[in-house]
């Protein structure tokens, strides 16, 4: 089949079947008569996991090695199980910081609805921002408890 045949039967633009073949990903045969790619059920297979890897973040660079193993005989799955559990860490870390990113944000939104909106002066671009670092110590303490406490519930 010719590239947009492939693509076609995938719901994929044959662009993307095009830039995968250019990084080595499929490998079609050229035809003799014409020189037009000519794509087979493997590089169809190959396209399709290849869509899957992409849903689940594999990169590229890991795709090809995935590739690199079952065209060499061995098994990619331990390999395939050990980047999901690493990604799912790395989407778990992420996580875990936009939970703590969400609370700052909300802290934020509730202590500057009361909060004038000043001039900016000459060492003060924005009095929100910035005044949120002057407040006296005993204050931060305080807020910072608050925020950890916040925090800790927003994570359960």
């Amino acid at each position: 089949m010719k590239v947009n045949q492939l693509a076609n039967e995938l719901s994929i633009t044959a662009d993307t079947v095009r830039l995968y073949t250019r990084i080595g990903l499929l490998n079609p045969n050229k035809s003799p008569v014409n020189g037009y790619k000519i794509y087979n059920g493997e590089d169809k297979s190959r396209m399709q996991f290849i869509l899957s890897a992409r849903k689940l973040d594999f990169s590229v660079d890991e795709i090809k090695v995935i590739f690199f193993k079952t065209d060499h005989g061995e098994s990619a799955c331990h390999l395939v199980r050990a980047l999901v559990k690493q990604k799912l860490d790395e989407t778990q870390q992420q996580f875990n910081e936009m939970v703590k990113l969400r609370a700052r944000l909300s802290q934020a939104v509730e202590q500057w609805s009361t909060m004038a909106d000043n001039l900016p002066t000459g060492n003060m671009v924005c009095n929100l921002i910035e005044g949120t670092n002057q407040t006296d110590s005993s204050k931060s303490s305080v807020a910072q408890h608050d925020n950890i406490k916040l925090m800790l519930r927003e994570i359960k």
